[in-house]
């Protein structure tokens, strides 16, 4: 497997460290800690990222959950109506309405 530092892959694929770290410990990396004269230094290991094959599953629920969100607007939309409904014969019944 291939080796780089953070700060080297951050450079190659035009990323801030900070993401590069927040990438580390999210788990999107794989990375190893060596101790290096008496440093500790951290190594990405291969080029590619660990979620190709999780991106795919995040986008299945992703989908799901559009899916979701889309039966909750047309709920809250039906809801709307219905209250608009309510609202109107509340006035007429009070004679607010002309």
């Amino acid at each position: 497997m291939e080796r780089m530092t953070m700060k080297t892959y951050a450079v190659k694929h035009k990323l801030s460290l900070f993401n590069v770290v927040k990438m580390i410990k999210s788990g999107q990396l794989k990375s190893e800690t060596v101790e290096e004269n008496g440093k500790e230094v951290t190594y990405i290991l291969g080029q590619n990222r660990l979620s190709r094959s999780e991106s795919k599953n995040s986008t299945s629920e992703i989908s799901m959950s559009n899916k979701e969100l889309q039966t909750l607007v047309l709920s809250l939309q039906e809801e709307v109506v219905r209250l608009r409904h309510e609202m109107d014969s509340l006035k007429m019944s009070i004679g607010l309405t002309k």
